[in-house]
């Protein structure tokens, strides 16, 4: 996703804005998570579901939960997977044959509750990295060594996740064994057909579709990239861009890797086309849609002072760590998938507006991004000179 903050560091929490039984949950955590010491003080992040804990010791923790209501998508905050994926990386991190170069920075997981009773709905609590958190992926207020050296540090934590064996460390099962793209189209589609039925509860109208759905499914499925040119399957985060991430509160490097929920296993070029999903946004193309100001980031095309660092140098690098043939051609599909993808991902926070479930500040922004990201899907395989024949009609 583009949607970025104007903030320069985030990890904001304020007070809570959905209903969570506090006494219930200091009752459970004091008799299971050791070392914790009552009374608890409960924030709420701006990252919707997740809770900011204090305990009296001034110890902080960080508390994932599944959202509560019916969801639309089975698939969707899945706290188990998460507390699986985290627990996996962590053990292998502190594997003595495991060097420090090699370790994935993410945050130990304490312990997991599936049981619906004590707040409503499963959860997780895991360890506070107390670092930097850059919203803003121009990171304008810093100086150009350390735009860059952030930005290719990232590139670096990517590598380590991408190069962990999910059946060395106990996630063989985490994920098909068969192509990933085909199956994010497939799991998307049938997501986003639920999304695009979701009724508002005052106006009584459906999401509906998002822009030129049929047409672009149809070109993705004809268009499906080689996958095994790039190894066996890995770990794929899902959502890896730089305000998922933790940074030394003094260091330019990866403490660690938050959000996810979108985890799985596939292939490792969607989470670097994620990552650098800017990159191929022209802020010409986003204009009229009418969203906030610097609510999307576009460096195509952008030679100011905005843009911290080339794609190219990026790239470079990545295939350097992945040992992969630069450029990577295959891109092109992945960054179109990954922008499509983006549009059913502002659908779903559009649909659990219109049914009341989100908490976020600003529904309405992710709502406008659907058609804005389903264009720029287009418009990246139209720069490299590839026509998409779209449906008569949006």
């Amino acid at each position: 996703m583009a949607i970025m903050s104007t903030k320069k560091v985030g990890g904001e929490y304020g007070e809570v804005r959905a209903n969570i039984d506090i006494q219930s949950l200091t009752s459970y955590l004091e008799k299971n998570l050791v070392g914790l010491k009552t009374p608890l003080e409960v924030k709420q992040f701006k990252s919707n579901p997740t809770y900011f804990l204090t305990d009296a010791n001034k110890k902080r923790y960080v508390l994932r939960k599944k959202p509560a209501g019916q969801l639309l998508s089975q698939t969707a905050h899945q706290v188990d997977r998460e507390y699986t994926v985290l627990n996996a990386l962590h053990k292998y991190n502190l594997r003595p044959s495991t060097s420090p170069e090699k370790r994935v920075p993410v945050p130990e997981p304490y312990l997991l509750c599936e049981d619906d009773s004590v707040i409503g709905t499963a959860f997780y609590v895991m360890e506070f990295l107390d670092g930097r958190i850059f919203t803003d992926v121009r990171l304008l207020d810093l100086p150009d060594k350390d735009r860059k050296e952030i930005l290719l540090a990232s590139v670096h934590a990517l590598s380590k996740l991408s190069s962990v064996d999910p059946d060395d460390v106990g996630l063989s099962k985490f994920g098909p064994s068969t192509p990933y793209f085909p199956r994010q189209i497939k799991a998307f589609t049938r997501i986003s057909e639920a999304q695009a039925a979701a009724v508002d509860v005052d106006t009584k109208k459906p999401v509906g579709k998002v822009p030129h759905y049929d047409a672009m499914i149809k070109w993705y499925y004809s268009h499906l990239p080689d996958e095994s040119k790039f190894g066996q399957r890995r770990i794929v985060h899902g959502d890896y861009k730089l305000d998922n991430m933790v940074f030394h509160p003094t260091e330019n490097r990866v403490i660690g890797i938050l959000d996810w929920e979108l985890c799985t296993l596939g292939s490792p070029l969607a989470d670097f086309a994620n990552l650098t999903q800017p990159w191929t946004i022209d802020s010409r193309h986003v204009k009229p849609y009418n969203l906030p100001t610097d609510s999307v980031r576009a460096f195509k095309n952008n030679t100011s002072k905005e843009v911290p660092i080339k794609l190219e140098e990026m790239e470079k690098l990545y295939c350097q760590l992945m040992n992969y043939e630069f450029p990577i051609k295959e891109l092109v599909f992945v960054r179109s998938w990954n922008m499509f993808r983006g549009a059913v991902i502002s659908q779903g926070i559009a649909a659990r507006a219109a049914r009341r479930q989100a908490s976020s500040e600003n529904p309405e922004i992710y709502a406008k991004s659907i058609a804005l990201f389903s264009d720029m899907s287009r418009r990246i395989l139209e720069d490299e000179g590839i026509k998409v024949e779209l449906d008569s009609k949006l």
